[in-house]
């Protein structure tokens, strides 16, 4: 396909985005008076659009590995690896309600920020150290138990699809202060939606859910270890 009709492709698909954010940021002041469950169904609205407008104008699908059987019943900490944004719409419609661990900045994007504002974050200053770790610890077991799942980027920023970043130890310090088990998933979606590409590569990206990780007794490195050596293994699959 020439460049010419990629870039068309392309320009079609940022511009139904940004309209899907506005839409749901214009919705924001409304999902106030809404009870936290239902603005999270509302809100996933924003997901569903944006990985189906991805696939019609570029043609960009994905599929789902789910050797392990993902128990949806219980409650998870999911640690999957960051390499675009398609992640953070594909994410939501993959796993049950969550919480994102994410920085505090995003929440003032015009628009975009505001509805995530209501979505349930745990919105940390990153630069507040031992502030940031507290937060995680006691806002993440609050969502954990009231039931919703909370997922976290442990590399805290998109890296390149042929590489695997450090993971930052916030994720598994929640996860050995919680409790709760950890769910690893593995994707190529960099390979398809390269950091700081205009236009998007049609194709089909690999979501793997891996098995469930036992934190019991475990160290928070421990933890973050297990996690990255089944994500990087798994990478390895996708080729």
């Amino acid at each position: 396909m020439n460049k010419i009709l990629l870039t068309i492709r392309a320009s079609l698909f940022w511009v139904g985005f940004f309209l899907n954010a506005l839409f749901f940021g214009l919705l924001s002041p409304f999902l106030f008076f809404i009870p936290s469950p239902k603005r999270l169904k509302i809100l996933i609205g924003w997901a569903r659009f944006g990985v189906f407008w991805v696939d019609v104008t570029c043609g960009l699908k994905y599929q789902v590995i789910d050797r392990y059987k993902l128990d949806r019943n219980k409650t998870y900490i999911v640690f999957a690896n960051h390499q675009s944004t398609y992640e953070t719409m594909a994410l939501p419609l993959l796993v049950p309600a969550f919480s994102w661990i994410l920085k505090r900045e995003l929440l003032r994007i015009p628009f975009f920020g505001w509805a995530l504002y209501h979505s349930s974050p745990i919105a940390i200053n990153r630069s507040s150290g031992k502030s940031a770790i507290e937060q995680i610890k006691t806002i993440g077991k609050e969502k954990l138990d009231s039931g919703l799942w909370v997922c976290i980027f442990p590399e805290g920023t998109r890296i390149a699809p042929e590489k695997l970043g450090n993971f930052k130890l916030g994720g598994g310090i929640l996860a050995s202060h919680a409790g709760y088990p950890v769910i690893p998933i593995a994707h190529n979606s960099g390979e398809f939606w390269p950091k700081h590409q205009f236009i998007k590569n049609a194709g089909m990206i690999t979501f793997s859910i891996g098995p469930e990780i036992s934190t019991e007794g475990k160290k928070p490195a421990e933890i973050l270890q297990e996690a990255k050596q089944w994500i990087e293994e798994e990478k390895k699959t996708f080729s």
